[in-house]
């Protein structure tokens, strides 16, 4: 049997997830995207299973895999809307379109935390050229992860907490999702392990993506060990749940999915 094909995130936030998988290319071949189009492989069959956005799950009828995701239960640091003036004053925001998930969760925040109706506009992601056309910009990743808001005089507003303010829930940005029958239980349990050593070597990840950089390195292992979540439990699984109800309700998503998982 050919490998499973695996579409994974480019980001800091996936390496953990997919510590050690090299090791087994028995089971799996994996390609490395941005999560907008981590779920456009999936939805066209580009790859068999993605770690996509949450907000695409309901899109078509995937399976999860049980227990593993990317999500914070607070401050997650790389999801962050950047403002030149308070968030009640914001009448336009430019957005980062490389993840779905974090598009719909600014707007849900804007009408149901913030209560604003902003104008919104795609933006590269670029914090200098997004805030020359608008009053707050959306960045994901490691981008927003890096930048010192200081230095743009810009407030940065985390939207893990807002989203934590907003419904008392964790907020779940990505899953491993794919069609149903993509993964035997042995797939399943690969990726289990790879999530359960990739937590137990944080401190070697942090190094390694810092490249010798004492300082990025530090930063790096406060976010991997403290602002991230790599769970699907049952609070995790309520939050994903409100978070695909509100983007339906709002028409920011599409209708909301029972979750269903693999075996």
């Amino acid at each position: 049997m050919r490998p499973v094909r695996l579409g994974a995130v480019s980001y800091l936030n996936t390496k953990p997830l997919v510590h050690g998988l090299e090791a087994r290319p028995d089971l799996f071949s994996v390609r490395f995207d941005v999560p907008a189009v981590c779920a456009t492989l999936l939805h066209q069959g580009g790859v068999d299973v993605g770690l996509i956005p949450a907000i695409e799950y309901g899109r078509r009828a995937y399976e999860i895999v049980p227990d593993v995701a990317i999500g914070s239960n607070g401050p997650i640091a790389s999801v962050a809307l950047f403002s030149r003036v308070s968030i009640a004053k914001v009448q336009s925001i430019a957005l980062d379109i490389s993840s779905n998930t974090s598009v719909a969760l600014t707007r849900i925040l804007c009408a149901k935390r913030w209560g604003i109706r902003p104008r919104f506009r795609p933006g590269v992601p670029d914090l200098t050229i997004m805030l020359s056309q608008a009053d707050a910009a959306l960045l994901i990743g490691d981008p927003a992860l890096a930048i010192d808001a200081d230095a743009f005089g810009a407030l940065k507003i985390d939207l893990g907490s807002e989203w934590l303010a907003l419904t008392g829930l964790p907020f779940v940005y990505a899953v491993w999702a794919g069609r149903a029958g993509a993964l035997s239980a042995e797939h399943v349990r690969e990726l289990q392990s790879s999530r359960d050593r990739g937590v137990c070597d944080i401190e070697t990840i942090a190094r390694s993506a810092a490249g010798g950089d004492a300082t990025r390195a530090a930063r790096a292992l406060v976010y991997l060990r403290d602002n991230l979540k790599y769970g699907l439990g049952s609070a995790e699984r309520a939050g994903l749940s409100r978070f695909h109800e509100l983007a339906a309700e709002l028409g920011v998503g599409p209708a909301k999915r029972s979750l269903r998982f693999y075996e």
